[in-house]
């Protein structure tokens, strides 16, 4: 449902188009039950469900509930294998020996010690296949009877819900905001943003839509709907809306296998191409790298069929290589080659943001004599390419005055690449003239304010959103490299999956990491204990759904906590029918079931590629503890990964990233300063007159015509 999607996206309740009445026992209910799932409605929401007839104030009480449980994971049962979680957990090996006891009895009587290593030694036993184990041996009802009620405590999340306007209104407002964001984004927001596409198609349309995948997707949804495609500009942006409306790829990372194509389709995928061709022959240079799947295309496509189209037809000419082209990054690495490195800056100046991802390189190779011509070309590129390009430019070099200890790349599917960093550092005074040219051209570009500028503090640490691949999607996930305080007593980490067809077992762990990033221990099913935390159990399928857990005491010896998922068998995270983790932090004695909505601080989807899920990382310093969001997957193996098979991996990545500078909102926010009163929000008072705030949520109370940016908008604040 479209309204359960957009309270979902951006906290905001779509107005009820339902008859006016009495709905106040219904906004009574909808208030308790949004405290009891750690949300709160504001007044002008209750107010609105108030005003309306008892069924249709239902019904939006409804889908209103429904969205928050999704939103934080309460939509599902959470149920561990010992029903006392975290109290009543067994030692790891007595569990173990009261297993093996249970499969080795004989004639109903108990199992000696010999008869259990003899089966051991025999190599006869599985040790996941013994009796009782990887499956529940209770009910949720059943665990749910020993608990006590959670025990309420001023750390306790609370999340404020608005009131929106009419759904066909937020819809396009979300709509145009999505199809005309300045990043990419992840698959979470793609996928919405085809569904909102399918709604506002007759709609208001965006200005510009600058991300090439964003077209893809609109376009994808115009071409089954018959409509007019828009913004095709390059060849590629055909290949990507094939792909898209084929069910594949849009990035192209990976093959997408065509579907056949009706004629009405064909012609316009055609014509678009002819006319791409037609207004830039050059353009045929970019088919070579993409040349298989430019002829797969081809063979659904029939080009033969549409002999008017001559351009279109050269394109599958070059596919097959029946006729060559070099194109512009051929011609660049032809004068890499041959260490002609002005050459290679005066080709790359053809296209700013390719020079300007190229900039490292050619500083690096240019002799000292030729760094002034490279540095103009990089200077006159600077207002041609986007405000994305710049603030990625400016994070980089940020980080090259000294050698990083380890360079790590995270593909646009979140996999993590490490390696030595054999690249020798730049000029500092290099550094600081390219800093204050990116910082001068950023600056400019951000929009004049007539209000004041509030924000909070919260916001301050969060990571440019530079792109929607750099995060999954969720409730209060933050983007890669960001940072936010920790409170509380313990830390409780959960993962949920549902198998899709086959027999599947995620397992949760954790390992903890010293100063130096040396292994200080680890959680896991073959771990129960550690240094007080506890492992809930292992479950090791899930047709209906099954969730582990691990409690972590914030006294817990190490420095770094780092949560980890890993895939022993079965289906993939992208591959299972749901699979989600979250963090949930509690006091000492909260009690309570071990799963709790209003204990949840963030919510992730798995969905990303490999073997082994690293979400996120827990850093102790002077201050506290702080989260350090990672979204990284590693490769792992077909089966049977585990913690202690991948302790040196996980602690190459997450100091290679925790070793990063990333460019925060904080960077933004000091380039306001010179353009409007920025004033720190105390978390209590409210202004008077309109501001623009900036944070992680909205509160309730801001003066009217005042304009809010919070997490699902602060892509927003990234500049043209």
């Amino acid at each position: 449902m479209l309204e359960t999607m957009i309270i979902k996206k951006t906290l905001r309740v779509p107005a009820g188009a339902g008859a006016a009445g009495d709905g106040t026992p219904v906004a009574r209910q909808l208030d308790a039950a949004l405290l009891d799932a750690g949300f709160s409605a504001t007044r002008a929401l209750l107010e609105h469900v108030g005003g309306l007839a008892p069924a249709p104030a239902m019904d939006l009480a409804a889908t209103v509930v429904t969205a928050v449980r999704e939103l934080v994971g309460d939509h599902v049962q959470h149920n561990p294998y010992f029903i006392g979680f975290p109290d009543g957990v067994p030692d790891t090996i007595e569990f173990w020996a009261g297993r093996l006891r249970a499969a080795v009895l004989t004639g109903g009587g108990e199992a000696s010690d010999e008869e259990l290593r003899a089966a051991v030694t025999g190599g006869g036993v599985n040790l996941l296949d013994l009796p009782g184990y990887g499956t529940y041996q209770h009910t949720y009802a059943e665990m749910l009877v020993l608990r006590d009620d959670l025990i309420a405590s001023a750390g306790d999340r609370l999340t404020v819900l608005h009131l929106g306007d009419r759904a066909e209104v937020e819809a396009e407002r979300l709509y145009l905001a999505l199809a005309g964001s300045t990043t990419p984004h992840g698959e979470a927001d793609l996928a919405l943003l085809g569904e909102l596409a399918a709604a506002c198609v007759d709609g208001e349309q965006p200005a510009a839509i600058p991300v090439r995948e964003n077209r893809a997707v609109l376009n994808s949804v115009r071409l089954v709907l018959g409509r007019p495609l828009v913004a095709i500009d390059t060849t590629t942006d055909v290949l990507r809306l094939a792909c898209q409306a084929s069910g594949g790829d849009v990035s192209l990372a990976e093959p997408t296998k065509f579907r056949s194509f009706r004629r009405p389709e064909r012609r316009v995928l055609l014509a678009a191409l002819n006319d791409v061709i037609a207004a830039g022959p050059a353009k045929l240079g970019d088919i070579a790298r993409y040349a298989e799947r430019w002829k797969r295309l081809g063979e659904r496509l029939h080009p033969h069929e549409f002999g008017r189209w001559t351009h279109a037809q050269a394109v599958f000419t070059v596919a097959r290589g029946e006729r060559h082209v070099r194109n512009l990054a051929g011609r660049a690495e032809a004068a890499f080659r041959d260490g002609d490195i002005g050459a290679a800056t005066t080709v790359l100046s053809a296209a700013p943001g390719m020079l300007l991802r190229s900039a490292d390189r050619l500083l690096r190779l240019a002799p000292e004599s030729e760094r002034p011509a490279v540095v103009a070309s990089i200077t006159e590129a600077l207002g041609s390419a986007s405000g994305r390009v710049l603030l990625s430019l400016r994070e980089h070099v940020g980080n090259r005055l000294t050698p990083a200890s380890a360079r790590m790349y995270a593909s646009r599917s979140r996999r993590a690449w490490v390696g030595p960093d054999e690249r020798p550092p730049l000029p500092a005074d290099l550094v600081d003239e390219l800093s204050a040219r990116l910082d001068t051209e950023v600056s400019a570009r951000l929009p004049e304010l007539d209000r004041p500028l509030l924000v909070d503090p919260a916001v301050l640490d969060v990571a440019l959103p530079l792109s929607g691949k750099a995060s999954e999607g969720g409730f209060a996930v933050l983007p890669r490299g960001s940072r936010s305080a920790v409170s509380g007593e313990r830390l409780r980490f959960f993962t949920y999956w549902r198998q899709a067809s086959a027999r599947t077992d995620f397992d949760l762990s954790v390992l903890l990491l010293d100063e130096n990033f040396d292994s200080a221990g680890q959680v896991s099913w073959t771990n129960y204990h550690h240094d007080g935390a506890v492992h809930s159990g292992d479950l090791t399928e899930a047709p209906d759904g099954a969730t582990e857990f691990i409690d972590v005491p914030l006294e817990v010896r190490g420095q770094y906590v780092v949560p980890q998922v890993n895939i022993f068998d079965g289906e993939s995270f992208d591959k299972v029918a749901e699979s989600m983790f979250g963090y949930q932090t509690r006091t000492g004695d909260q009690g309570g079931a071990p799963f709790d909505p209003r204990t949840v601080r963030a919510r992730s989807e798995m969905r990303g590629p490999g073997r082994v899920a690293l979400p996120i990382v827990f850093a102790k310093g002077t201050d506290g503890w702080q989260a350090i969001w990672l979204h990284l997957y590693l490769n792992g193996h077909p089966r049977f990964n585990r913690v202690e098979g991948n302790a040196f991996t996980t602690a190459d990545r997450v100091k290679a990233l925790l070793e990063r500078r990333y460019l925060t909102m904080s960077y933004l926010v000091d380039r306001w300063r010179a353009k409007a009163e920025v004033i720190a929000w105390d978390g209590v008072t409210l202004p008077e007159q309109p501001v623009t705030f900036i944070g992680l949520e909205a509160p309730e109370g801001l003066p009217d015509g005042s304009q809010a940016y919070t997490l699902d908008r602060l892509a927003e604040l990234i500049p043209a």
